[in-house]
């Protein structure tokens, strides 16, 4: 993110809007954006590409609660929801939706800049795991067939797996190509001629 942060809040209520919008004027370089309804809520926050979104809420429903985490968007940005009182299972419901922060007692000015901080760290370090899961299920798949060529190239050849492997590292090198793109085609080909 960029040293200045684009923050969305949501809030109704006017007074409470100008309260939350000079704490965090007063606790960083923030440039804050306030929505008063929920009206088309997915809309306005994707007008404005927000880096993080505050929600400030009496009591969610899940109905509320679903529309409101996919309007923010929070694979897409920290989202921190605040609500007045506890609604049973609405916490593990906010987490597993991807809210990175569900704050009972409601949007406390004096409380903004630790909620602030710790949903952008977590928004962060699950992005990254979403990142890393990503990768290691791609170099899963790319193993799998790998070893699916170098079995096509060890039955036809009547070669050993080293051997396999080798001839498909040498054809990756030939043409310039990564050893999975290689063996993609060979599984391809493999596929049409059977």
């Amino acid at each position: 993110m960029s040293d200045r942060i684009t923050i969305v809040v949501v809030e109704e209520d006017r007074e409470r809007a100008i309260s939350i919008v000079d704490a965090l004027r007063a606790s960083g370089p923030y440039d804050v954006h306030v929505i008063g309804n929920a009206s088309s809520l997915a809309r306005r926050i994707g007008a404005l590409a927000p880096d993080v979104v505050l929600i400030d809420i009496d009591n969610p429903t899940r109905d509320m609660l679903e529309e409101l985490t996919l309007a923010s968007g929070p694979l897409e940005r920290p989202v921190a929801m605040f609500v007045s009182g506890a609604a049973s299972g609405l916490a593990r419901e906010a987490v597993e939706a991807g809210l990175s922060a569900y704050v009972v007692d409601g949007m406390q000015p004096d409380r903004l800049k630790p909620v602030l901080d710790a949903a952008i760290a977590r928004f962060q370090m699950m992005r990254q795991m979403r990142r890393e899961l990503a990768e290691t299920r791609r170099a899963l798949e790319e193993r799998k067939v790998i070893d699916r060529a170098k079995g096509l190239l060890m039955k036809a050849r009547g070669i050993e797996e080293e051997e396999a492997y080798a001839l498909l590292r040498k054809a990756a090198m030939d043409q310039g190509r990564r050893v999975a793109d290689v063996a993609e085609a060979l599984v391809t080909a493999s596929g049409l001629l059977s």
